[in-house]
């Protein structure tokens, strides 16, 4: 090849790899950039979107733990159904001939709830608490039981539902009329007064959409909220509370909105940074150390050790290991010979019986260094025996 060609051929290469080292520049730029981005959707997202206001017994969730299928029961035999989030545009839909359906207003105080159900003639709590139940005075928690219960009580609107699996008892208190239980605790308590019909009811189970086709409970519901033609349903929230209260700062509330975006932006790129620039592990590789240690360093250097630390047993050990192996070597056996094995073939050597010498090879470690003497002496006793013996027979051979 002649010195231009060479040189134009140099010169191709040395333009190649700036040009991909370019290239893969840029490719790592745009990978840290579309997770940058990606990052950037993901936080907005999290940010912006608001969890699902419709909770238990929501007229309009069709959720297992909601109420629609109740709502589109009554509508199918003719009831008018009004659902609202807001407890003035309730009050001011209420009249003698709709019924006030809510679940338990735990959002409202006092007041509120009963500024709420005054105008009603007839009002359904879907669900109650204690508390609750103490304000408008129709009894008290009763121990729970699960067996199916029918309704047990002159109301004339339950004699078609049949029976149903309750999750909560109450007791009722005077004037109360109970249904569906035993006498002394009922599932449904009713209070007809002056002032109108209040019906308390755990329904948060029975009148779900996942529960409703269960035993009597769509007959209940029905028998419950299908009496008028007309039915506002309540449903209560946090937005629609009457309660004032004053919160702590707290971290969260003092720092800004665009704090926790930011955050999970800097450590997305940190990490894409990191894929794009950190060092990849390869194979191990095997380098000789610098300097070489003989084994009779190492050897003397544990001796002193074993001295040091005063251990016997130990020290003992180590010199079996020792004597077995060289006499396994010389008796013509593998290394890995164990302590019996190399005892009946040195007991064969040197026509002693067998056994004989297996409480040498492989008896109690001594404790302490006058035995530890006397086992070292008797091994090398042996060893020098057999290296006599094997010597004797090479002679005579």
């Amino acid at each position: 090849m002649s010195d231009l060609a060479q040189g134009e051929a140099a010169t191709s290469t040395a333009e190649r790899a700036p040009r991909g080292r370019r290239s893969r520049g840029l490719i790592g730029w745009a990978i840290v950039a579309a997770l940058v981005l990606g990052g950037v959707f993901v936080a907005i997202q999290v940010g912006v979107r608001m969890p699902d206001q419709r909770g238990s017994l929501d007229p309009e969730s069709a959720r297992d733990t909601g109420a629609m299928a109740i709502a589109q029961i009554l509508r199918d035999n003719g009831a008018e159904v009004s659902v609202f989030r807001s407890r003035t545009d309730a009050l001011r839909a209420v009249d003698d001939d709709a019924t006030l359906v809510m679940s338990n207003p735990y959002t409202l105080s006092d007041e509120g709830i009963l500024e709420l159900i005054e105008p009603a003639e007839r009002v359904v709590f879907l669900s109650t608490s204690t508390h609750l139940l103490s304000l408008l005075r129709m009894g008290d928690n009763a121990t729970p039981e699960f067996a199916p219960v029918s309704a047990e009580c002159d109301s004339p609107e339950f004699a078609d539902v049949g029976t149903i699996r309750p999750d909560r008892l109450f007791t009722p208190a005077a004037g109360v009329e109970g249904c569906f239980g035993d006498g002394d605790a009922a599932a449904v308590l009713i209070d007809d007064s002056a002032e109108g019909t209040r019906i308390v009811v755990e329904g948060a189970r029975l009148f779900s959409n996942a529960s409703l086709a269960d035993d009597g409970n769509a007959a209940l519901a029905l028998a419950l909220l299908g009496q008028t033609e007309r039915v506002v349903w309540y449903v209560p929230s946090f937005a629609d509370t009457d309660i004032e209260g004053e919160t702590e700062d707290t971290l969260g509330s003092l720092t800004p909105g665009w704090v926790t975006p930011a955050i999970l932006l800097l450590m997305i790129a940190g990490v894409a940074a990191a894929l794009w620039r950190g060092r990849r592990f390869g194979p191990l590789v095997a380098e000789t150390l610098p300097v070489t240690v003989r084994a009779s360093e190492t050897m003397h250097g544990r001796a002193r050790l074993t001295a040091k630390a005063g251990d016997a047993a130990h020290a003992g050990e180590a010199i079996r290991d020792g004597s077995r192996r060289r006499l396994a070597r010389r008796l013509g056996l593998a290394v890995s010979a164990g302590a019996e094995e190399v005892a009946d073939a040195a007991a064969d050597r040197l026509r002693v019986p067998r056994g004989s010498l297996h409480a040498l090879l492989a008896g109690a470690p001594p404790v302490d260094d006058a035995s530890l003497i006397d086992l070292a002496r008797r091994l090398q006793e042996l060893e020098n025996a057999v290296e006599a013996s094997s010597f004797t027979e090479g002679r005579s051979e």
